[in-house]
């Protein structure tokens, strides 16, 4: 059964095929949607389907993405 690289849109076949995240990918087509890092299956993180690197993913989904600052950690203890 031949699948479709969800990237370029072309049939990948069984002998190229880099799995990741459930999706068969061209060796070349797995790269960072940002930086354009090559990526290892597994290795790397997704967004709207896209893969990431994880520094791309953490500067632009992460906790501190977008200029909201850092994160708030509450703690919560009980009272008496």
């Amino acid at each position: 059964m031949v699948s479709f690289c969800p990237i370029c849109g072309k049939p990948v076949y069984f002998g190229e095929k880099k799995r990741s995240l459930g999706r068969d990918y061209h060796p070349l087509c797995l790269k960072c949607h940002k930086c354009k890092r090559q990526l290892t299956p597994g290795q790397h993180a997704e967004h709207d389907e896209k893969p990431f690197c994880t520094n791309c993913f953490m500067r632009d989904f992460g906790p501190r993405a977008g200029n909201r600052g850092p994160a708030v950690i509450r703690t919560y203890t009980a009272s008496s």
